[in-house]
């Protein structure tokens, strides 16, 4: 199959009116769109492939079957048999592994770039050719109730986010955690997988990315000898649907009392535009807002909480923008000593009130212009990096040259910008705001007696 546009092409249109540009991208006829970022330093590629559907496209009730998805993958079709596809990667030399998230589904593999046909041969048989047995999807799914167990419901933190998400949003399903509620994952089943399977996974519904030592049109040619042979699958490929999220209305709150808690902890989050869905400007402006407010131990939080008034060991503030529909804006402060998380709460509303009053600084929001920057070209300086980079980008809805002009945006951004979305969007009726509390363990109390034999004791 030939590209509707080849790589060459974009290139070539593109270093009209940007010389700088890196990446080459294409769309095979079967709608696999394709994005390869040379980079010739090692002999090395990252190879990996984005399917445009997260835990947030699950059918009511099966929360969960996007990761458990992810999990089966790794099973085996009638070329690998169950359990072997690391295994051939590992033997490759290589490294692979993949993950879920509410908008995307991703796997990857780096290996050296001789062995780039065969994981491209092999990530493109299991695109179309899974094999699920009854007995593997019945020890997955107990993998993935543990994985619950261990990451969530032993992990107060974790427990708080989860319920803090589940309140945050009214309508959306960002609601629901990833891994999915225990009740539902309980009843997932070789039917729900590979239904989840059939509607989602085509390569008119995946992005393929690889970065490394590669050149562009080998990439097209081996990409069109292994995903070219699939054919598209007509339901998918639309913009996805998705409940639209009220716009909020009132404050919410969620307290967790824990007996596994050492120090009192304070989480807040605010709804906000993603990058994907914020009028012009607005997301960068959040970044920079973030990093100005809370993402050092030089920002305003930091000095305030740890700094000053000494209420806290630890604080910060963030943005959240890579989803295909809303953001997120959050605040974060660990308890120093005896001090009060509503202490806490106080000095984070002072900080957010006084960048709504007055503003930042011209010093300040150079200053974080140049870190995020910075950062980018950092993260630039490594292929995995490249590659999540330009995948998670394409997969949500934003294009290579969003991606490649992201500098000359957050340059862009004005101190009245980084005001204004404070005003807009930190509002207290648009968050949640969650208390981790420490709380004495109940110990049940021994009777030091002896037991007498045959006896128990209570």
């Amino acid at each position: 199959m030939a590209l509707a546009l080849s790589p060459l092409d974009t290139l070539a249109a593109a270093q009209t009116s940007s010389p700088a540009r890196l990446a080459y991208h294409g769309t095979l006829d079967n709608g696999l769109e394709i994005v390869v970022v040379p980079d010739r330093r090692a002999p090395v590629v990252t190879h990996m492939v984005w399917y445009k559907v997260g835990a947030a496209d699950e059918p009511l009730g099966k929360s969960g079957i996007a990761h458990f998805l992810e999990h089966l993958m790794f099973k085996g079709t009638d070329k690998i048999p169950a359990g072997e596809y690391s295994k051939i990667v590992a033997r490759l030399g290589g490294q692979d592994n993949a993950f879920t998230a509410q908008d995307i589904t991703a796997y990857f593999q780096r290996v050296a770039k001789d062995k780039l046909p065969k994981v491209m041969e092999m990530e493109a048989d299991r695109m179309a050719n899974l094999k699920l047995a009854e007995n593997d999807v019945l020890t997955e799914r107990k993998v993935i109730l543990e994985e619950r167990r261990s990451r969530v419901d032993n992990d107060p933190s974790s427990l708080l986010q989860e319920q803090m998400m589940a309140s945050l949003y009214t309508a959306h399903p960002y609601h629901t955690p990833i891994i999915g509620w225990e009740t539902e994952m309980k009843g997932l089943t070789r039917e729900d997988a590979i239904a989840h399977y059939k509607k989602w996974y085509a390569p008119n519904n995946a992005v393929l990315v690889v970065t490394g030592d590669v050149e562009p049109e080998e990439v097209v040619r081996l990409a069109k000898e292994t995903y070219g042979k699939i054919p598209a699958n007509p339901a998918v490929g639309a913009p996805r649907k998705r409940p639209s999220e009220p716009e909020p209305v009132a404050e919410k709150r969620v307290l967790l009392r824990d007996g596994r808690v050492g120090k009192a902890t304070l989480e807040r989050y605010y709804t906000a535009p993603s990058f994907n869905t914020a009028a012009k400007g607005e997301a960068e402006a959040m970044q920079l807002l973030g990093r100005i407010v809370g993402a050092s131990n030089t920002s305003r939080i930091y000095n305030k909480l740890v700094r000053e008034e000494k209420k806290a060991s630890a604080a910060s503030a963030w943005y959240s923008g890579l989803a295909l529909d809303n953001g997120r804006f959050g605040f974060y402060a660990v308890a120093a000593g005896d001090n009060k998380l509503e202490d806490i709460e106080a000095s984070i509303d002072e900080v957010i009130d006084e960048v709504i009053r007055n503003g930042v600084t011209d010093e300040e929001l150079e200053r974080a212009k140049t870190s995020e920057i910075a950062n980018l070209v950092y993260s630039s300086d490594s292929q995995q990096s490249l590659a999540h980079t330009y995948g998670w980008s394409l997969a949500t809805g934003r294009t290579v040259d969003d991606v490649e002009a992201r500098s000359e945006r957050l340059k862009a951004v004005k101190r009245e910008d980084v005001q204004a979305v404070a005003a807009k969007y930190l509002k207290r009726k648009r968050s949640v705001t969650g208390y981790l509390i420490p709380e004495p363990s109940q110990v049940a109390k021994v009777d030091p007696r002896p037991a007498s034999a045959g006896g128990t004791l209570h």
